[in-house]
């Protein structure tokens, strides 16, 4: 019998960091929180751990993986703390992160910034040195100038080295001669290599996606290291994941290496289990809402898959302007997020109206009401003002709020600047958020071809279930799900995630030419590299391998993804891939050109072990249970449809069965969240302890 049944997810975010302790034998979770701790995010986790402890003794001894997600990577490029980085390029490439791709987010303001190369110039070296677009040499790398280009780095006090050689993705012959060098003149010192890193065509976000790992790796390194320590110091055993930004969970080590993978790694998990619970229940379109007390996360899940898209920004000077930010070209899972959470800070603009976010007051301080000393008015002052939140039960009743403090910031910073009385003020804020966030929805919906009239929006985190229903109100969505343990939604999605890696390569060739042998050649080599990342998990007869092509027609700037099925590629036709390419291609444009060349540009490869999923625990109605007794009393909190403080019913979501069901207005409370709903709506419990909401009329 295995002696190491317990799985212990936890994802570090802006305000709080979340836990789930999973019972593999009986299916039981157990679930924490508690405020982040910027400075060194390790002593959250273990204070989290410690208190887990008190309500199971010794299961750390007993835990077979501990799944992370963390925000530290993000972080760090966003506040500029990471190594000093320096980078080694082609003669006349010197300046490809400033020229980028030389297109200005906002064309018509003459004032518009660019954020500023995570590499100075002063710490980009040149090699003299060429290889061609097919891969041939041009001239060949000196090496001993490779040697002064090193050393030249390391004399200026370079922690961590960077190479991006134009070309490398089709020979990485020169790239390889400066990484035996930098590991003969300075092993102490980090390196990246693009043609590890991003083995892919597009200079510049190449180089940006190699400067950005390079730029984070140490800092990663090192954190990663502490916290196994600590964990083996606490009596952990058992093995560490992370989770990448692509849906899947890596090694601990894979991380280290490649850190640029795990920027975007705890807002992914909530919509994986969004993804998860989709294809559980069968529903065809999930809009999947996380709010936590930084940003809002959502993404639109169909037919139950989560987009995965190829490229991402981080560090935006305007930080909701695609174009404004950081170029990495690494798989992601397609979300939106906007500055819109608990901690978001409302305050008069400019212009002498609200403003409520994308500041945040985060963990330190947090909100006025958390007492520790924020002065900032946030979404969650005014939640609590409206009856929303209960200031002795919050988290529940570990964290007690101070009612006053926030009412007081309120009226000083808010409601007397605008002149308008407290309670339009106390409105103003969570409706406006609402706002905020269903202008993005509706866009970000839009542009995935999906219709927000007929979505099912499931809420995360701990200030989604509050906002979840003003969201769905706004959008006109018919139905509300909430799971279980939804305040630590993201926490809970590392146990449905698969462990999985991504990798590609760009080789350009036209279906005409190009020999279907040379490309079997390419995949095999991919998929070898991939069971090297993932054998120590595993055998390599357990690893999957889904085989993609990025292709487009000849002379194109972009191009669309086109999975192909694993085996030997030299058994397919060229008639048979072009009718793929024209399927697609018709299927999101309306027509194709049959005429017309097309041609492949990368080759990609996801490898992926069995899953090892959650299995939703089943609520049991105990004999005699009544929903009076779930009831925990009434209070008065705002009503919109009313525009004045109403009774809601308030109910103990642990005291719900299966099979029960009310009327709203109601106030459904557990310990990491609280669920609010309006008078128009039906709730109903399922078997598994989900709330389904009916909105009876929607505007």
């Amino acid at each position: 019998m295995n002696d190491k049944y317990y799985r212990l997810g936890c994802d570090i975010g802006g305000t709080f960091t979340d836990f789930v302790l999973l019972n593999d034998q009986t299916g039981e979770i157990m679930t924490g929180k508690c405020l982040t701790t910027p400075q060194d995010p390790s002593d959250a986790v273990e204070e989290g751990i410690r208190a887990l402890e008190k309500a199971t003794p010794d299961f750390v001894g007993k835990l077979d993986e501990l799944i992370h997600g963390t925000t530290l990577v993000i972080n760090s490029i966003i506040e500029r703390k990471g190594a000093r980085t320096g980078l080694i390029t082609t003669k006349g490439f010197r300046d490809v992160l400033e020229i980028g791709r030389e297109i200005r987010y906002a064309p018509y303001d003459i004032f518009a910034e660019f954020p500023k190369p995570l590499v100075p110039r002063k710490y980009r070296v040149e090699v003299d040195e060429r290889i061609r677009s097919d891969g041939s040499v041009l001239k060949a790398l000196d090496r001993e100038e490779a040697q002064r280009a090193v050393r030249a780095l390391l004399d200026m006090g370079i922690e961590s080295i960077a190479v991006c050689l134009i070309n490398s993705f089709e020979n990485p012959a020169h790239e390889k001669i400066i990484e035996e060098v930098i590991a003969q003149e300075a092993p102490q010192v980090s390196a990246s290599v693009s043609y590890h890193v991003l083995p892919q065509i597009k200079e510049y976000e190449r180089t940006s996606t190699t400067a950005t790992n390079a730029y984070v790796k140490p800092l990663t390194g090192r954190y990663l290291s502490k916290l196994a320590g600590r964990l083996q110091s606490i009596g952990f055993k058992g093995k560490l994941f992370i989770m990448l930004s692509s849906g899947g969970v890596t090694s601990v080590e894979t991380a280290a290496e490649f850190p640029v993978r795990i920027i975007e790694s705890g807002p992914t998990a909530a919509v994986i289990a969004g993804q998860y619970y989709g294809k559980h229940f069968n529903i065809p379109e999930m809009f999947c809402f996380d709010m936590g007390g930084t940003t809002a996360k959502s993404c639109l899940i169909q037919k139950g898959v989560a987009g995965v898209v190829p490229t991402f920004e981080v560090g935006r000077v305007q930080r909701f302007m695609k174009g404004s930010g950081l170029t990495i070209q690494v798989p992601v899972v397609d979300l939106m997020e906007i500055g819109a959470g608990g901690g978001s800070i409302a305050k008069v603009s400019k212009l002498g109206t609200l403003q409520v976010g994308p500041e945040s007051s985060g963990a330190e301080p947090g909100p006025i009401c958390y007492g520790r000393g924020g002065t900032d008015p946030c979404v969650t002052d005014a939640d609590l003002l409206l009856g929303y939140l209960d200031e002795n039960y919050f988290l529940g009743g570990t964290m007690r709020l101070d009612k006053e403090g926030a009412r007081r910031g309120i009226e000083e910073k808010v409601a007397n600047p605008l002149g308008v009385s407290f309670i339009h003020a106390v409105w103003g804020i969570h409706d406006l958020i609402n706002e905020t966030m269903a202008a993005a929805a509706k866009t970000h919906i839009a542009e995935k071809g999906g219709n927000p009239k007929i979505v099912t929006i499931a809420a995360f985190g701990g200030a989604g279930p509050v906002h979840a229903y003003g969201l769905a109100k706004k959008l006109g969505s018919p139905r509300l799900l909430v799971p279980p343990n939804a305040g630590v939604g993201s926490a809970m999605g590392f146990f449905t995630a698969p462990r999985a890696f991504d990798l590609l390569r760009s080789h350009k060739s036209s279906l005409n030419n190009v020999a279907f042998s040379a490309i079997e050649d390419i995949f095999r080599g991919l998929e070898a590299d991939a069971a090297k990342i993932l054998k120590k998990e595993a055998a390599d007869d357990m690893i999957h391998y889904a085989r993609s092509i990025d292709m487009r027609f000849v002379g194109q700037g972009s191009e669309m993804n086109i999975p192909v099925s694993a085996g030997d590629f030299t058994k397919f036709r060229k008639e048979e891939i072009r009718r793929l390419f024209d399927d697609a291609y018709e299927k999101l444009y309306g027509r194709t050109y049959p005429d017309s060349e097309v041609e492949f540009i990368n080759f990609k490869v996801r490898a992926s072990l069995p899953e090892r999923l959650l299995q939703l625990p089943k609520l049991r109605k105990k004999k005699g249970q009544t929903i009076k007794a779930a009831i925990k009393g009434q209070r008065p909190a705002y009503s919109p449809a009313a525009k004045d403080f109403i009774l809601y019913t308030i109910y103990d979501r642990y005291k719900l069965f299966p099979g029960a069901s009310f009327q709203g207005p109601a106030i459904i409370e557990e310990k990491e969240s609280t669920f609010i709903v309006g008078e128009d709506a039906e709730v109903k419990v399922d078997g598994f302890g989900f709330l389904w909401v009916d909105l009876k009329e929607v505007q």
